[in-house]
């Protein structure tokens, strides 16, 4: 029995022996840097989501659709706008990024690039959310009927991709008498004239 608690006892020290010659080393810092022959800890490496360069595309919408799967856009979306323009989500009021942008330029789909309001036709609506009171050209958005909650909405999309962007009221300034209430996280505003 002695004999077998000896023999394994061996082999175990063995192995950890063997592991450590086969181990890399510690990075070493300068003498100057922390102490002589100390380790210098190595940081561990965090995950980072890469997520695509957005193409801005100007002009009225062309007619061609981007089709993707939910798997697909959760490659080049953040989670929130994910959540938004893909599940038909809303940020909270007052805590969009865009609604206080005053500069002048275009706001364009989060996900596809497609151009669908100007900074002229923002104003402030005192709702929590950007708003406009009309779309860079018609053609760029759509808008179906919206049943989720317990009033019937309009909501308002990408024409080219789908994504949702807010909801539409009738409640907005002339010329159009419309407001546009969109979601900070599925715009992207670019500066220009």
């Amino acid at each position: 029995m002695r004999y077998i608690l000896f023999a394994t006892t061996l082999t175990l020290f063995t192995i950890a022996a063997v592991s450590a010659l086969f181990s890399p080393l510690p990075s070493v810092a300068s003498g100057a840097e922390i102490g002589a022959g100390r380790p210098v800890p190595t940081p561990a490496k965090k995950s980072v989501k890469t997520i695509r360069e957005l193409t801005f595309t100007d002009g009225e919408f062309d007619g061609n659709a981007i089709t993707k799967t939910d798997d697909e856009w959760k490659k080049v979306l953040t989670a929130t706008e994910f959540y938004i323009l893909r599940q038909e989500g809303t940020e909270k009021p007052y805590s969009g990024s865009l609604l206080k942008n005053k500069k002048k330029g275009s706001y364009y789909c989060s996900a596809c690039g497609l151009a669908v309001f100007k900074s002229d036709a923002k104003y402030e609506s005192d709702t929590g959310w950007p708003s406009f009171f009309k779309p860079i050209y018609k053609k760029n958005v759509t808008e179906k009927v919206d049943k989720n909650l317990s009033e019937e909405r309009t909501e308002v999309e990408c024409a080219r991709c789908g994504g949702h962007l807010g909801h539409v009221f009738d409640d907005g300034p002339q010329p159009t008498g419309l407001r546009y209430c969109m979601n900070s996280a599925a715009l992207k505003f670019k500066s220009g004239r």
